[in-house]
């Protein structure tokens, strides 16, 4: 009987082997499928994002200020709404603790699983940025890089934001200045044709957040903007 039982392991064992080895060929014919997929997309879209991109100045000079304007901040758990191709996950994600993206467009999200480190084991959802579907107080900092100007409510998506940080925690938004450039809104779905300090100081104000700075990235026909705000801690929220 026991050759019987030996002879039963190992044939087991052999299934387990080609049931493995089939599920990781499957595994990569999926990713080789969403690669293709998403490059095909990519490439539909990029000639709008470039004709965009050449009116500011480059994406490089931005992260860098973004970059800089964070320091050695500590990131924890981030957040980036709106993650298209995910490239502030690649930028800001290996500083954070763990990294979450949420875009509208499973187009997008196609794009961003092919192009992302799998290092960085970001979890990436399909969602609205006025309804995130995300816990009150769960995120760290919150970065929302050339979205806002799609929302009709940009003062919805900031109160959501301000929802999902934790005390003390940070967001961060990039965009454009106030601009009269017409083309974008009927070309390009812009809902807002940028935005001023003012605009931004009581959108934050109102979601409970505190405007910290403000940085003016000009040269070109669009000046882009970063703003950053925090979230009061327990002791900053308590009336006094």
């Amino acid at each position: 009987a026991v050759p019987g039982i030996r002879q039963l392991v190992h044939d087991c064992d052999a299934d387990d082997e080609a049931v493995a080895r089939g599920d990781r060929e499957r595994l990569a014919a999926v990713r080789a499928e969403r690669a293709r997929s998403a490059e095909t997309y990519f490439t539909a879209q990029a000639e709008k994002w470039d004709e965009i991109r050449s009116l500011h100045i480059s994406e490089r000079q931005v992260e860098a200020a973004m970059l800089d304007m964070l320091g050695t901040q500590d990131i924890g758990r981030l957040l980036d709404i709106g993650t298209g191709t995910g490239r502030m996950i690649e930028l800001l994600g290996p500083r954070a603790r763990s990294v979450c993206g949420i875009d509208r467009s499973p187009d997008m999200l196609r794009l961003a699983r092919a192009k992302l480190d799998e290092a960085l084991q970001a979890e990436l959802l399909q969602g609205d940025f006025n309804a995130l579907p995300l816990a009150d107080g769960s995120m760290d900092m919150v970065v929302c890089h050339q979205v806002l100007h799609y929302a009709q409510a940009p003062e919805r998506v900031i109160a959501e934001a301000a929802r999902v940080l934790a005390p003390e925690g940070c967001l961060m938004i990039v965009d454009f200045a106030p601009h009269d450039l017409e083309e974008l809104r009927d070309g390009h779905a812009h809902a807002r044709l940028g935005f001023s300090d003012g605009a931004i100081a009581g959108w934050f104000g109102a979601a409970g957040l505190k405007l910290d700075r403000s940085d003016a990235l000009e040269g070109g026909t669009l000046d882009v903007k970063i703003w950053l705000g925090s979230k009061p801690g327990p002791a900053e929220a308590r009336p006094r």
